[in-house]
């Protein structure tokens, strides 16, 4: 608007529009020069120009002068209104940020509307403290000890149990309220063949909790049971006495046993986990601190009711069935679950190996097993006869087997069979998840011995 009024006010003073310079851009003479049109500086001599037409420089095409912020045209109202979000996130440039706020010091309706604005990017932006928050430590080392307490100084004969029993607490972590319920069958071995137990995910806790109280008791601890009578010795009774307990104090003891004779013990999650796993703890943290007494016989013995075995044998015994159960867990919910580490594999193939002796013994007093030829040895004192049970894998072996009652050990010269089995695969016959007929083992030798081992190690499986 500034370029129009000049051109008129050329052609008031001289009676002809000034064409000629409006199309060239350049100044005319002065006075008669519009706003925009601000003559250029002359160029200095050392820049190379040198000059022209009598001392005046040789006309140039025109630069874009840069015009002072307040040479601008003042954007219309409609324009500014545009402008108001874009100004709000500091996306306008200076020139039309200047514009805009000089415009909301003349317009109420606008300033409120850029308020209104200010404060939603206020929101969307919202500030946060570089600060850790204070309580951050503790909620961190509470999740930490929640999945599992501080690491202590374990002996090596109590690792399997302590890996076991985290190993479960991890598979037990990760399943939902709904898989608790989900149905399990408890198999073991007996003299008539295979037996078998309904229960539930949270009723195989209970069992485990129940029997490993056998441990507990024997370390001086609570038995899970109570103390108002005397608990069952026998790992069975004392599972069957807890899924009572459990079941009564929910529904009645009427109740109780019409349910479970309907589908099996079913104790709830919330009132099985949390004991057993402060018992599991509480077992390590007694054997780690005082060694449980383990010398070299193995440390006070623990009554099964029918059997005892040293401290050191229990605790391998209980790592043991708490794999093997765990097994079934996962198997309910369709969890994948690994064999023990080799070296704690190996352990409780040991374990099993010494028990076979008297497992023999045992089978032979009660009927099923018969003596066979050269069951005693041909003068006193003399080695007897002994089967080579070979186990392959990583967690295997060698282990010669007495076969020959009352006691003489086995002698390598007098062996009459051999037997060779998959490390887990032995592992599962003992435990009773699978009959002696159905073992995947390699023979030679004294198919009556053969048969007597495997059934024997069956019989190792208990509830």
């Amino acid at each position: 608007m500034s370029g129009a009024h000049g051109a008129r006010g050329a052609d008031d003073e001289h009676g002809t529009p000034d064409t000629h310079g409006a199309r060239a851009g350049r100044g005319g003479p002065e006075g008669t020069a519009s706003a925009p049109r601000i003559p250029l500086p002359r160029a200095p001599a050392e820049n190379g120009a040198g000059p022209a037409h009598g001392g005046r420089r040789a006309p140039e095409a025109p630069e874009a002068p840069e015009a002072p912020e307040a040479e601008y045209p003042v954007p219309d109202h409609h324009l500014l209104t545009s402008l108001l979000g874009a100004w709000a996130l500091a996306a306008c440039s200076p020139g039309e940020a200047a514009a805009v706020e000089e415009h909301l010091g003349e317009c109420p309706p606008c300033a409120e509307e850029a308020r209104r604005l200010r404060e939603a990017v206020g929101l969307l932006r919202r500030p946060e403290s570089l600060d850790p928050d204070p309580a951050l430590r503790a909620r961190v080392l509470s999740g930490c000890l929640e999945r599992r307490p501080p690491r202590v100084p374990v002996p090596g004969w109590a690792a399997p149990y302590d890996a076991e029993t985290a190993r479960l607490d991890a598979l037990l972590q990760d399943i939902g309220d709904a898989e608790w319920h989900a149905p399990v069958r408890l198999r073991w071995f007996t003299a008539d063949g295979g037996a078998s137990r309904r229960t539930t995910v949270a009723g195989v806790l209970g069992h485990l909790l129940s029997v490993d109280g056998l441990v507990a008791v024997a370390l001086g601890l609570p038995d899970p049971l109570g103390g108002g009578h005397a608990p069952p010795p026998a790992p069975a009774g004392r599972t069957e006495a807890y899924w009572d307990a459990t079941r009564s104090a929910r529904e009645g003891a009427a109740e109780a046993r019409a349910a479970r004779d309907r589908a099996g013990p079913a104790p709830s999650a919330g009132a099985v986990r949390g004991p057993w796993r402060e018992q599991s703890h509480a077992i390590v943290r007694t054997v780690s601190a005082t060694g449980g007494g383990g010398g070299a016989e193995g440390g006070s013995p623990v009554s099964y009711g029918d059997f005892a075995l040293p401290l050191r044998d229990a605790l391998l015994d209980r790592a043991f069935e708490c794999w093997v159960h765990a097994q079934d867990i996962a198997e309910a919910v369709h969890y994948p679950y690994r064999p023990p580490a080799p070296p704690h594999l190996h352990r409780m193939i040991d374990l099993a190996a010494r028990m076979l002796p008297e497992a023999l013994a045992e089978r032979r007093r009660s009927g099923p097993a018969g003596p066979g030829p050269g069951t005693l040895p041909a003068a006193e004192g003399a080695p007897g006869r002994s089967l080579r049970l070979e186990i392959e894998g990583l967690g295997g072996g060698e282990w010669l087997i007495p076969l020959d009652a009352p006691g003489p050990a086995g002698s390598a010269a007098r062996e009459v069979a051999h037997v060779a089995l998959d490390d887990v695969e032995f592992c599962h016959l003992a435990a009773g998840r699978v009959a002696p007929v159905e073992a995947a083992a390699g023979q030679t030798g004294d198919r009556e011995a053969i048969r007597d081992v495997l059934f024997a190690t069956a019989s190792l499986s208990r509830m």
